[in-house]
């Protein structure tokens, strides 16, 4: 069985209902998962995970501090995080706010460490993007990453 690790920061709640959403459909899908917020995160947690999904709400068109440091931090892991499954997840006040570029923005990081993220063809391509409160369309993008993760999870792994 794998073992993945959902961390998220939100300060409105609407970020975490995400990573709720996301840790709940790995759970059904057999994986060990452990929520957690990025602040609550020590950096040499990370490797001890198959996979690592990160959320964050957008603050000027990027994730919040408290993802950013977590991904500042992880540089003393160069190189060990290579081949772990990765996936984001973001929150915005409005359509068009820069969601889609906080999650670009992780997922960079991720292929940095050499991590494998899959692409979605239905829905939001790159993770689940909400306006607000998660509505239906983005619970069921969370699901789908979930899914997705979940899946790559348990052929590598």
């Amino acid at each position: 069985m794998g073992k993945v690790l959902v961390t998220y920061y939100s300060r409105s709640g609407n970020t975490e209902k995400m990573a709720k959403s996301i840790a709940g459909t790995l759970k059904k899908e057999g994986i060990k998962t452990a929520l957690k917020k990025a602040e609550e995160v020590k950096v040499s947690e990370l490797t001890g995970y198959d996979g690592i999904v990160m959320g964050s709400p957008t603050y000027y068109g990027t994730m919040a501090w408290q993802v950013k440091k977590l991904l500042d931090e992880s540089v003393c892991l160069h190189g060990s995080l290579k081949g772990k499954v990765g996936g984001a997840f973001s929150s915005a006040r409005n359509v068009g706010g820069g969601n889609e570029t906080t999650v670009t923005d992780i997922l960079h990081a991720m292929l940095i460490h050499g991590m494998i993220v899959q692409g979605e063809p239905k829905g939001d391509h790159y993770g689940p993007v909400a306006i607000d409160a998660p509505d239906a369309r983005a619970s069921q993008c969370c699901e789908r990453l979930g899914k997705n993760v979940a899946d790559l999870v348990k052929k590598l792994f």
